[in-house]
């Protein structure tokens, strides 16, 4: 996944649904409390993605204010706003104005929650991109690229495919010099011509699906997001947790995991819990590495996740401490633990299970921390894995 950007179209009124919307634009209606476009950036930025670009068109001022230049899981969001309306294909024109790479494209009122990495495995050289398939039966409402099926690893219609566009997309990022400069549907008027001239692949995938885009699915959209989200989370601190604390890691020549951390992570993921990093990072307030080394070490960290087939849901860090050295950074804040305020921010994004919650720690500021969220806390043993089967075992 080296250098692959994500793309997510939002820039539609949503006229099927348009009584439901409050005057704001489809994929920011609030399910749980939680933006509907929270809730697929959450979903996409466990994996590392280069930036992720919002295309928005009508009422975009309420999505800019949301997410543009907002970083989520060290992925920047990017907004960028139609001059006029183009149709979900001219919206990619924007594009054209950013140093875009290979992207996943994604659809604003869908979630399909598939593995991005097999999506991405799943394309053929020589052709356009690839295409994620559900079952037509998902969403009997939805006629845009219906009757599909799978041909020599090629997208195919077909009268009796039983396959439709899942509405997530990975494309080579030449297909924009390809778009025709004018307002076009994607879906209705581009797409059928690339599939009739054999340039898409499609893959298979039959995870979880919801469209919002009508009266219909919007309704039990509430419910099906909270079936599929609501899930219990690890909140575990780093340094002393994940790795051994050698005193303000910041190179990844000195990130040395403990005993059982990878096996942990994977069995975490396993009995479906979402992992969260809550960590204190005083070392940039005192001028001792910066954000950017920060960042980087985390880009490297990652990359082990992402060979081990582990997913972090977000990382939470505090940069500030009251005896910093660089400015900005000098204050008190209730980010820092044991206030919570990290873990405050991501009951906000996501939806948690507390009771089935836990965090681990090293210190007795994490358990203060976990203590102010009114979840349960454990000390870092010797061996991670062992631990966390022995919580999850209790619970």
């Amino acid at each position: 996944m080296k250098n692959i950007d994500l793309v997510i179209l939002a820039g539609g009124k949503g006229t099927r649904i348009k009584q439901y919307l409050a005057n704001k634009p489809k994929p920011m209606v609030k399910f749980n409390d939680i933006y509907f476009l929270q809730y697929l950036i959450n979903n996409f930025s466990k994996y590392p993605f280069n930036k992720i670009y919002i295309l928005t068109g009508y009422k975009s001022k309420i999505i800019f204010n949301n997410f543009h230049n907002k970083t989520f899981n060290f992925t920047k969001v990017i907004c960028i706003k139609e001059k006029k309306p183009m149709g979900t294909g001219g919206a990619l024109l924007g594009l054209k104005n950013v140093k875009i790479n290979d992207f996943i494209l994604a659809n604003g009122d869908t979630i399909f929650d598939v593995e991005i990495k097999d999506l991405i495995k799943s394309y053929v050289k020589g052709k356009l991109g690839t295409v994620a398939l559900a079952s037509n039966k998902k969403n009997t409402n939805n006629l845009k690229l219906n009757k599909l099926n799978i041909k020599n690893k090629t997208l195919v219609y077909d009268k009796k495919g039983k396959l439709m566009n899942g509405g997530i997309y990975f494309f080579k990022k030449k297909i924009i010099n390809l778009l025709p400069k004018k307002s076009f549907s994607l879906e209705n008027e581009f797409l059928p011509k690339i599939i009739n001239k054999k340039l898409l692949n499609g893959k298979i995938f039959k995870n979880f699906f919801l469209d919002i885009g009508t009266p219909k699915y919007l309704k039990i959209s509430e419910k099906k997001l909270s079936n599929h989200f609501y899930k219990p989370a690890a909140f575990l601190d780093r340094d002393g947790v994940i790795n051994h604390d050698y005193g303000y890691v910041h190179k990844i020549k000195d990130f040395k995991f403990k005993d059982g951390v990878l096996k942990g992570l994977k069995y975490l993921i396993k009995k479906d819990y979402q992992i969260f990093l809550i960590t204190n990072q005083a070392g940039i307030a005192k001028g001792i590495f910066t954000e950017k080394d920060f960042f980087h070490l985390h880009a490297n960290i990652n990359n082990i996740f992402l060979r081990n087939g582990i997913y972090i849901n977000d990382v939470q860090y505090c940069p500030y401490h009251p005896r910093g050295k660089i400015f900005k950074y000098i204050k008190k804040s209730e980010l820092r633990k044991p206030g919570n305020g990290m873990i405050k921010n991501i009951f906000k994004k996501f939806l948690i299970n507390k009771n089935k919650s836990f965090m681990i720690g090293d210190k007795v500021s994490d358990k203060l921390c976990s203590q102010k969220s009114k979840i349960k806390f454990f000390y870092s043993g010797e061996n991670f894995l062992t631990l966390v089967k022995k919580i999850i075992k209790q619970s």
